[in-house]
């Protein structure tokens, strides 16, 4: 008999680091106790054989529901039903991907996410249906049951977001193919990925590190230690180039098969799509960015060489401390206090939302082996909350991703109310909060700078944080449009992945950063490429939104906030035209962009000045 531990879904606990002090775990037991609890398993039953008897009630009926009196009162039940099976199936969802994150290389683990996955997509076999066939219902059919029913006219935006799915809509039987055929090709490709990058070690000065604190080291103090992190990084990237090459090329050519069998034309427009965001906008924000490159990117790294005094800084110096910065590490405690005082300075009800996720445990921020790198907010479901992960080491930098991982928490509690079906928020908008708590933080401590060098040191640090959410972000779109247009084309060798990222970097970064031999490879280790093609450009369209946003909100009068807080609450009940309207903004207009990346300009000027003086 193999005993397997009781692993319990990281209940209330927490880990102290002498620098840091009390670092939390977060709490699972909000979705289920743990991993084998009987109401896992019970739930699990359930949603399979209630989509079943919901397959076997409503198939091909759903337009005769519509046919009878009171048809808009029956359809709007039978919704209900569909978004409540929704959202338990996302519960469980959730709890098997966040108990997985917390250990990547646990075999028990892995095998929990995976037979999870496969019994909820046997589930949604049943479901997938329901969209389809609402898809195929006359136009004036369901028009008329929503203008006739108050009650149904509350899943009108959802219904009217579905119908833009309908020109790329397969046959059912199709359709469920592709859906059973997800966990053997895309998913199984990004589990590959994620273990694979989970049980990589890189080896600094005798030490076998994972890829997180390795990336910390790129942010150290000591230039030798960066140096020694980039070596590694690129020594254990090159020997493992081949595989991560394979993943891209099959997952490049799994995406191209099914934007060619829905009828996508540009390689990024199924993501515009689910970002319910037009191409020409995203094309203005794109174009905008990179005629931007020399006057944002190239003269920020110039004027940091200066301060290093040197021509030009090598690839592992971009992100290094600046010379005048201050090298104390931030206790979680203070992280916590400068976070939340800024979100109360602009309103207590979204400080009040975030300091639930300090009190309550919604938030892992411990560095440990097998975890997940990198940080993020997952919505869970509405039923419940949103959890926070991050690997919080203390750095000024992780001060702003807890900042930016809140303001998503933030935005995912508000719009809860809009149900399982409604409360995701477009990626395009999803950001906003995320980048506006960065901001409403920033400010904060820059009006608390008590010299010129410290206003200085803070400035700096905030246009590179800029400078990677959008110069880097769409340095990356970039990246991904040339892989997938290309593999079209045909394989792809590392060769020419490592010549892309190459080329792009360069043109992106100026002449002030020198690429060094091993740097080829740094886009193998970019996880958006793996599990979200194209969603890098949100993090540009977000913080070029919220530099708009921000200098309306230091123009307004009193009145703002709460126009803010009904834009989070909407969730994906409105585009954003309807969203950013009430501020006088337009994403449509090229002078939008340029507007906020006239922020970033303004910081380097004021930067400039002060170097001048200094």
């Amino acid at each position: 008999m193999i005993f397997l531990p009781n692993f319990a879904a990281q209940a209330a606990s927490a880990t102290f680091d002498n620098n840091l002090g009390t670092l939390p775990e977060w709490n699972l037991n909000d979705l289920y106790p743990s991993f084998d609890s009987d109401e896992l398993k019970n739930d699990l039953k359930a949603s399979l054989e209630d989509a079943q008897n919901f397959e076997s009630k409503h198939k091909g009926k759903l337009e005769e529901i519509l046919k009878v009196e009171e048809a808009g009162d029956q359809f709007f039940d039978v919704l209900k039903t569909y978004e409540a099976m929704q959202d338990r199936i996302g519960r469980i969802g959730t709890f098997a991907y966040l108990f997985y994150v917390g250990n990547t290389s646990d075999p028990v683990r892995i095998k929990f996410l995976g037979d999870t996955q496969d019994a909820l997509t046997k589930a949604f076999g049943f479901l997938m249906f329901f969209e389809l066939e609402i898809n195929r219902i006359d136009d004036k059919l369901l028009d008329g049951a929503i203008s006739e029913s108050t009650k149904l006219s509350h899943y009108q935006p959802w219904l009217k977001d579905l119908r833009l799915d309908r020109p790329h809509q397969l046959d059912d039987k199709i359709e469920k193919l592709f859906l059973e055929k997800h966990a053997t090709s895309a998913n199984a490709f990004n589990r590959l990925f994620d273990e694979t990058m989970a049980s990589l070690k890189f080896k600094v000065d005798g030490a076998k590190l994972s890829i997180e604190p390795t990336l910390n080291l790129l942010q150290d103090q000591d230039a030798e230690k960066r140096k020694k992190a980039s070596e590694a990084l690129s020594k254990t990237f090159g020997k493992n180039i081949a595989l991560f090459t394979l993943i891209t090329n099959t997952l490049a050519k799994d995406k191209e098969i099914s934007d060619r069998w829905r009828g996508f034309e540009d390689v990024a427009d199924s993501r515009h799509l689910a970002n319910r965001v037009e191409r020409p906008v995203v094309d203005a924000l794109v174009n905008a960015v990179q005629q931007s490159f020399p006057s944002l990117s190239h003269r920020y790294y110039k004027m940091k060489a200066g301060w290093f005094n040197r021509e030009n800084l090598n690839t592992w110096d971009r992100n290094a401390p600046l010379p005048f910065s201050s090298k104390q590490s931030i206790a979680w405690e203070e992280a916590r206090k400068i976070v939340l005082e800024a979100y109360h300075g602009f309103s207590p009800e979204i400080a009040d939302i975030a300091k639930d996720f300090f009190d309550k445990n919604w938030i892992d921020a411990i560095v440990k082996p097998g975890k997940s790198p990198g940080a993020f907010s997952h919505p869970a479901v509405p039923s419940v909350h949103p959890y926070v992960m991050m690997n919080y080491q203390g750095k000024p930098r992780d001060v702003m991703t807890l900042a930016h991982e809140l303001g998503h928490g933030v935005h995912q509690v508000l719009a809860a109310k809009q149900g399982a079906l409604m409360a995701n928020t477009p990626l395009t908008l999803a950001e906003t909060a995320s980048v506006f708590g960065e901001m409403l933080t920033f400010q904060s401590l820059l009006k608390q700078a008590t010299s010129p060098l410290e206003r200085k040191a803070m400035l700096a640090a905030k246009v590179e944080d800029m400078l990677n959410t959008v110069v880097r972000q769409i340095a990356f779109y970039m990246f991904e449009r040339k892989v997938h247009e290309a593999r079209r084309q045909g394989e792809l060798t590392s060769e020419q992945l490592g010549q892309f990222w190459s080329e792009i970097q360069q043109e992106s970064l100026g002449q002030a950063i020198k690429t060094h031999e091993g740097y080829e490879n740094f886009w193998c280790y970019i996880p958006h490429f793996i599990h979200s093609p194209f969603y890098v450009y949100a993090y540009a369209f977000g913080d070029c939104l919220v530099n708009s946003l921000y200098a309306v909100y230091q123009d307004s009068n009193e009145g703002f906030q709460d126009k803010y807080l009904e834009m989070l609450s909407a969730g994906g009940t409105k585009h954003h035209s309807e969203l950013l309207a009430p501020f006088g903004l337009d994403a449509s207009e090229p002078s939008f962009w340029l507007k906020g990346l006239s922020v970033i300009s303004s910081m380097i000027d004021e930067l400039e000045k002060l170097n001048e003086k200094s």
